[in-house]
């Protein structure tokens, strides 16, 4: 273990400096590679023919948006519909667990691969765009609730906050992050990166997405969700901080904040997915 973490350091580090030197000799290309390692997931794809188990009984959709094709995984069952968001490199497989609890419900659930990952096209992943992929499911299967982990949490609180689906009645959210911008100055101290790429990064981000990195917070979300919710977060999560769901429950009224010890990031545990289906059924 130590060796990989000293494997790891070092790799960080060599690209780093690399981005660094070419900040000097040729800023825009090393904008575009840091924006590209930072928006690029390296592992969460399948492939057609050698899909996990749990997703082999599903029937299995494409929805199209824009130039993206969106997988889609479907368990028939009742009316009420169960939308659920992995997060980043995964795929709609990390549901197997919870499925299980799941398909012990007449409910209907659909599961999504984000963009880049699983099943679905593209090669470049952020909670904006995986909002887009979620409205476009929403659409076609008009999802009374919405389970989110992690990364798709974020982009799910951000779709309803943006969207506002009426017939969405509940949302929760497993180890979601609440802030961009934590994430953006986790990569930058992650890589040693300098001021200038830091600078160029966050003029990327404005052109791109039309937004200041401040003002993509789940706190800022969270006052416009009006959907009943849970926020789930572990108080040991070594992935993304406890305190970034303080702050998405401390504007979100609606929601229960659950705090777990020892269900690490992956909130793998019987217990909170049982609470979570008596709150789908309440």
């Amino acid at each position: 273990m130590k060796l990989k973490k000293i494997q790891y350091y070092l790799l960080t580090k060599s690209i780093g400096s690399y981005l660094n030197g070419l900040s000097y000799i040729a800023p825009n290309k090393a904008t575009q590679k840091a924006y590209q390692l930072f928006s690029q997931p390296r592992k969460g794809r399948l492939k057609h023919g050698e899909l996990p188990e749990v997703l082999k009984d599903a029937t299995q959709t494409t929805l199209e948006f824009q130039h993206h094709k969106i997988q889609t995984y479907h368990w028939k069952g009742n009316e009420k519909v169960i939308l659920l968001v992995h997060g980043w490199e995964s795929n709609a497989s990390r549901w197997k667990k919870l499925l299980e609890h799941l398909k012990q419900t007449p409910y209907t659930i659909i599961a999504v691969d984000a963009p880049a990952h699983g099943l679905s096209s593209g090669n470049e992943f952020n909670a904006i765009l995986y909002s887009e992929f979620i409205n476009i499911v929403a659409q076609k299967h008009n999802p009374n609730a919405i389970i989110g982990h992690s990364v798709g949490g974020m982009a799910s609180l951000y779709y309803q906050s943006k969207f506002q689906n009426p017939n969405l009645e509940k949302l929760v959210l497993l180890g979601a992050p609440s802030d961009l911008e934590v994430i953006f100055n986790n990569y930058i101290k992650m890589l040693s990166l300098n001021s200038r790429i830091q600078k160029n990064l966050e003029k990327h981000f404005i052109q791109k997405f039309n937004l200041q990195l401040k003002d993509f917070s789940g706190s800022h979300f969270g006052k416009k969700i009006n959907s009943k919710g849970i926020i789930a977060h572990d108080l040991k999560d070594k992935v993304v901080l406890f305190s970034e769901s303080e702050k998405i429950a401390s504007s979100w009224q609606q929601a229960k904040f659950i705090k777990t010890k020892g269900y690490g990031h992956s909130l793998h545990k019987t217990a909170l997915y049982q609470e979570i289906i008596a709150f789908l059924g309440a």
